[in-house]
């Protein structure tokens, strides 16, 4: 990289610190103003178009490499899974490390799969797909729900995924001191993922008709199955 191209990434990525920064005060990106941006990452305004046709584009940038951090977090839950053989418990540790460790990424991510700007919740939803599909991949490789073809699979996934990105802005903000041990952030989600394996391995798959349903499925659903 020439020492002109270089210099021009680093103002581009000084660009997307300083929205990252103006977030970390409690504000949405979609609040955020070109003037602001550029006066924290310490250029022109008019300097921000030699990187980003706007703010959305901006966005978009900032979805991209939350998006390479999620994903590398995910991979070293991946191999701790195949070569630990690792419990619940100890790859949301790994994951939760990651988010803080890069927490300005994770705030912007877990409030902006809800915010203002259109182009950006479209993104992270694809983001969050592949994500997903990865998982899918996964447990076909891990072979843990071997009853399951790769469309329950998907379904399997998807829940897990949606769990985790719902879990994010309670993952990020501190916990009140006066909330129980077993209402944490952390506690809850690996309740949660816990209980969405262990249902797996007891589910059916797709397209039973719920008039068919094990008596096990039926209890595992908090209906009991009525005697005859």
């Amino acid at each position: 990289m020439t020492p002109r191209s270089e210099q021009k990434q680093q103002t581009r990525q000084a660009l997307m610190d300083a929205a990252l920064t103006l977030m970390e005060s409690g504000r949405g990106f979609g609040s955020l103003s070109l003037r602001e941006v550029t006066r924290v990452a310490g250029i022109v305004p008019t300097g921000f178009y030699r990187h980003f046709a706007d703010m959305d584009e901006l966005g978009l940038a900032l979805v991209a490499e939350v998006g390479e951090t999620f994903r590398a977090a995910i991979r070293q839950v991946r191999r701790h899974e195949f070569e630990m053989r690792g419990m619940i418990d100890a790859s949301v540790r790994i994951f939760l490390a990651e988010v803080a460790a890069n927490h300005g990424q994770f705030l912007f991510l877990a409030r902006e799969q809800y915010g203002g700007s259109q182009p950006v919740r479209q993104a992270i939803t694809a983001l969050r797909e592949r994500i997903t599909s990865d998982l899918a991949a996964d447990l076909k490789l891990m072979n843990r729900m071997p009853h399951l073809d790769d469309a329950a699979l998907d379904v399997v996934s998807d829940l897990v995924v949606k769990t985790v990105f719902a879990t994010l802005p309670e993952l990020i903000d501190p916990p009140a001191e006066t909330l129980p041990a077993h209402l944490s952030a952390e506690a809850k989600i690996i309740q949660q993922l816990r209980f969405i394996m262990v249902g797996g391995k007891h589910w059916q798959g797709l397209g039973k008709p719920a008039t068919q349903a094990a008596p096990q499925e039926c209890t595992l659903a908090g209906n009991a199955p009525k005697k005859s």
